[in-house]
């Protein structure tokens, strides 16, 4: 209820800095000209703070994880694992799909200034982005994943999905979402690592 009303406050108190600032019409801002701006949520759908949040916590998990451990070994034994990133499957009603594209680069960078795996660049995966286009179980069927994995001459691959949960009642909204990741081992189909990232928004009055 306080976070509600803080909401209205923060919005009322924007629009009537943008209102007097442009002598009474509206106005943009930036949200370094209001931090609270983005602390804010302005729906219970996902947004690009939301979404950072679930990318950060599964890269934070698989950086620290014992798979980054071995494959830190086996760069150091001059063996540097070969690693995709296959597409986040888009598993909500949101219009989210270059928003995922864009965090994958953000991931995928971090992985490669890991120093310890080779990553398949963008431009050799552009054929499995198409190929997953017309079926997006793809990622997550062991044998297709893998043939796929083989084509990009990748040893393993990093792929998820994204998906949500929603509840109401009365005036009442909660809508949980969830970002699953996996690392799996092309030649034997083995899960490496996963993690499962979550947050929760809602309405309420």
């Amino acid at each position: 209820m306080r976070r509600a009303h803080s909401l209205k406050t923060v919005v009322a108190i924007t629009a009537g800095l943008a209102l007097s600032a442009c002598g009474g019409g509206p106005a943009f801002v930036r949200g370094s000209e209001d931090p609270e701006l983005d602390e804010y949520a302005m729906s219970t759908g996902l947004d690009k703070k939301d979404l950072e949040k679930l990318f950060d916590e599964n890269a934070k998990s698989l950086l620290d994880s014992g798979a980054m451990r071995r494959w830190k070994d086996q760069a150091q034994g001059g063996k540097e694992p070969t690693v995709a990133i296959f597409p986040v499957v888009n598993e909500t009603s949101e219009h989210i799909d270059s928003q995922l594209q864009a965090l994958l680069s953000k991931f995928e960078t971090q992985l490669v200034n890991s120093g310890y795996v080779t990553v398949i660049s963008h431009e050799r995966q552009r054929m499995l982005v198409d190929e997953l286009a017309k079926q997006q179980s793809a990622a997550f069927d062991p044998d297709k994943a893998a043939q796929l994995g083989k084509q990009l001459g990748a040893q393993y691959f990093v792929t998820g999905k994204v998906y949500d949960s929603a509840e109401k009642s009365g005036d009442e909204r909660r809508v949980q979402y969830f970002l699953f990741m996996q690392a799996v081992d092309v030649e034997t189909g083995a899960i490496r690592w996963q993690n499962e990232a979550n947050l929760t928004k809602g309405l309420v009055n």
